[in-house]
């Protein structure tokens, strides 16, 4: 199972897209997005963003 942004705790800043190795974070028209089949579950995301927006596997 792949992160997940909240969008309605995510306030766009971008920190995660530009983390992301893998490039499975885009920017949206309201939030940024994580593609499933791209992320690998790094955590490079959850780690920087400073909203604590992202959630993924437990």
């Amino acid at each position: 199972m792949a992160y997940v942004i909240n969008e309605e705790e995510c306030i766009n800043c971008g920190t995660c897209e530009a983390e992301c190795p893998v490039e499975a974070i885009s920017e949206g028209e309201e939030s940024y997005s994580i593609d499933p089949d791209l992320c690998t579950e790094c955590g490079s995301c959850v780690e920087v963003c400073p909203n604590d927006a992202i959630s993924g596997p437990e």
